[in-house]
Order: C-alpha cells, then structure tokens, then sequence
C-alpha cells in the first residue's frame, strides 16, 4: 500500500485515466476526495460493496422458507397486487 500525505487541491494520479483529488479534510470525520476515472470503471465505496457481498452471500443460503416468508405482507397488512393498467382491483 502506497501511503501519501496531500494537502487540499493536490492530485494523485493512477495510470493514464484516474485522478483523484484531496478535496478537503473535516477534522475527525475524514476526509473529501474527488474521483475522475473513465465511466467503463466502477467506483465503490469498500464497506458499500462489503455488505453487498454479505446480504448476496446470505440469499444464497436461505432456505425456501425464508424466502417465502420475505415475500409475505405483515400481520394486518392485506399484499399488494400490481394491477394491470386501468383495472382496478374490483374490476
């Protein structure tokens, strides 16, 4: 890992396409960093994609039942069903 100190304004560039900018720093709340890469590259946030990852992880575990009871509406709370355009569900 490549640790760098930088000051408000200052760049570090990464190859021929990225660039990121040290924005400002908020004292013990972190700092603000600007990203300029190509749109083909995705740019996640580590612990965004961490979670991610886990909830995906965890789907795939999931027993039918599971599954089943995520689909079911709450206690007192009638499911809704899409209806198609210009019904109404008493039609």
């Amino acid at each position: 890992m490549l640790v760098l100190t930088r000051k408000p304004g200052e760049k570090i560039m990464i190859g021929d396409g990225i660039v990121i900018t040290f924005l400002e720093s908020r004292g013990g709340e972190g700092i603000r960093i600007g990203i300029e890469a190509p749109r083909h590259l995705e740019i996640k946030r580590g612990e965004i994609a961490g979670a991610v990852a886990d909830a995906n992880r965890e789907a795939t575990q999931a027993t039918a039942d599971e599954v089943l009871r995520g689909l079911v509406a709450p206690a007192g709370r009638a499911a809704s069903v899409p209806q198609p355009e210009g019904h109404t569900s008493a039609d």
